[in-house]
């Protein structure tokens, strides 16, 4: 089955990419979830919105990535939460949470899609976190979660 992807699966490939999958992974894991559609002939336009969306959001090239992540492991961002007593989260730090901070903090958008976190995130505390700017450079980035 011939799909193109509209998210970025791991081990797949990126978003805008035509790829070949097996009809029952494509059919009962990746449609279902919204990371493919069908590849058509007329689908592709719709590589083309994806690839231009995916340029716009994302770092343009290797070298301004490697601003980026110079910019982003050389600050520590602070996160905001509510906090219980003994700074026990109520719920825990997610991506967006995380994007928003390092947007209000370093003025660099990142993707809330690009940033891992191995374990989430529910005490108070200095945390770090990878963040995915480009195929080959990763930033990893300090977080300090405070309460509000």
């Amino acid at each position: 089955m011939k799909l193109i992807l509209t998210q970025e699966v791991s081990g797949l490939g990126s978003p805008g990419d035509v790829v070949e999958v097996k009809d029952g992974y494509g059919r009962n894991y990746l449609i279902p979830r919204d990371l493919g559609v069908r590849w058509t002939r007329g689908g592709e336009k719709t590589v083309e919105t994806i690839k231009a969306a995916r340029a716009s959001r994302s770092v343009r090239d290797h070298g301004h990535a490697e601003e980026v992540r110079t910019k982003l492991e050389a600050e520590t961002v602070n996160v905001q939460v509510r906090a219980g007593e003994g700074g026990r989260l109520f719920g825990a730090v997610s991506v967006t949470d995380i994007a928003d901070a390092v947007k209000a903090s370093t003025g660099e958008s990142v993707d809330k899609r690009t940033i891992a976190i191995e374990q989430p995130i529910r005490s108070l505390g200095a945390h770090t976190v990878g963040v995915r700017l480009h195929d080959e450079v990763v930033a990893s980035l300090s977080l300090n979660v405070i309460p509000s």
